[in-house]
């Protein structure tokens, strides 16, 4: 066994015949009998105090310990009386990811969890306290993509909890713990009628805003952040190296693609000789910011789009003098689904009707995973039905044009 069961309400002593015998402690019949005490890994003594009559419960809790230890699942019993706000923010101090992705998951935290599940000690969790938890999650109205990001951040800080040896077992992970569902609703992308109409409507300096967006699926941050230097007209393809990113919606920064990922999107004849006469007409102006976090190494880019005074376009000032106005000029409604990314919503329905593979058009967009671009976007895909009947219909109605008709079925079996 790993310790010893001290019963503390009675002591060996040395009996006048020199046997020994119990006697009654100063203790006797206060507090709970008996103290279960073991050395811990590191070396240092832990004990759990159990009542009366409860000799061979005790024994039985000494029996786990060692048969954690000597299994390398031990958690020391005391380590889970940390607090979730405690252990969440040293989570959070030790991240190592960018400055704007650590942003968002502390406001997630500091908003929606720490205010429910901050004052409870970690050890002390059941699933039920997160199923509670995530109904009042849902009784704020928020949509359920950000209530899975909330649950996601959650999840994390209990692994690495786990990770740690603070609890043995992560309880988002129960059965009875689902993270919320995501919306049924599917995208709509925007008809050409609208992307056309959005073009007109916008100023002549961010025109061609709606041609990347639409014609090459960059994000908003990205065609904020591309520069002369990133579009290859030769070859016909753009290079997508950065974005522009806010820190605290006040500082900016340049960094790479979301998820760190660059990559190279075809270039259409037709934007590109848009993009050659925007960059005739309003010459690109190099901005130099700093390189992922406020602090770090400067970058220079010669910037295609920028505001009046020359500088790097910030997003919630863009959208609320340029983009919304345009959208109502345009006829449009407002929404969040009217955003710059409806435009790529566009381009992946022009791709997907074109033919395109979902492997193709996940690299494109820049996506982590093509399973993630079939699920967004395989309502739009072709039906398969109907490019079976046209096949079909193409073949009968000009046999000449092809070899694979009815008439050489035969001679294939």
């Amino acid at each position: 066994m790993a310790g010893h069961v001290q019963d503390r309400w009675y002591k060996a002593l040395p009996g006048p015949d020199g046997k020994t015998v119990r006697v009654k402690t100063d203790r006797f019949g206060v507090g709970h009998r008996y103290r279960a005490r073991y050395i811990a890994p590191d070396g240092s003594e832990k004990s759990k105090s159990f009542p009366d009559k409860q000799k061979r419960k005790a024994e039985a809790w000494l029996s786990n310990i060692e048969a954690d230890m000597s299994q390398g699942r031990y958690i020391d019993p005391a380590a889970g009386s940390v607090t979730f706000a405690q252990y969440a923010k040293e989570w959070m101090a030790a991240l190592t990811i960018d400055p704007v992705t650590r942003e968002s998951v502390e406001i997630r935290l500091r908003v929606h969890a720490l205010p429910y599940l901050g004052d409870r000690p970690m050890a002390s969790f059941r699933p039920s306290h997160l199923r509670a938890w995530m109904r009042q999650l849902e009784e704020t109205g928020r949509a359920a993509s950000y209530r899975r990001s909330i649950f996601a951040n959650v999840s994390a800080v209990f692994t690495a909890a786990v990770e740690d040896r603070i609890i043995a077992e992560n309880p988002c992970r129960a059965r009875s713990v689902r993270a919320p569902s995501l919306d049924g609703r599917k995208v709509k992308p925007w008809s050409l009628d609208r992307v056309m109409a959005m073009y007109k409507a916008l100023p002549d300096a961010y025109q061609e805003m709606v041609s990347l967006g639409a014609g090459c699926g960059l994000r908003q941050g990205e065609i904020f952040g591309l520069a002369v230097e990133d579009i290859d007209f030769l070859s016909g393809t753009v290079h997508v190296v950065r974005q522009v990113k806010l820190i605290r919606g006040v500082q900016a920064i340049f960094g790479p693609p979301k998820g760190g990922k660059e990559r190279h999107v075809p270039l259409p004849e037709t934007v590109s000789f848009a993009l050659a006469a925007h960059i005739t007409k309003h010459e690109p102006v190099a901005v130099t910011l700093p390189w992922k976090s406020p602090d770090g190494p400067p970058v220079t880019a010669s910037l295609l789009f920028v505001n009046a005074r020359r500088q790097w376009l910030h997003r919630f000032r863009f959208n609320r003098s340029v983009w919304r106005p345009a959208l109502t000029s345009a006829g449009i409604p407002l929404g969040r689904e009217n955003g710059m990314h409806a435009l790529r919503h566009f381009y992946a329905s022009v791709l997907l009707d074109a033919g395109e593979s979902i492997k193709a058009l996940s690299e494109y967009l820049g996506h982590h995973d093509p399973s993630f671009t079939l699920r967004t976007y395989t309502h739009l895909m072709p039906n398969s039905e109907a490019r079976t009947r046209a096949a079909v219909d193409r073949v009968f109605r000009d046999p000449e044009s092809t070899d694979d008709g009815p008439e050489t079925a035969p001679e294939a079996g």
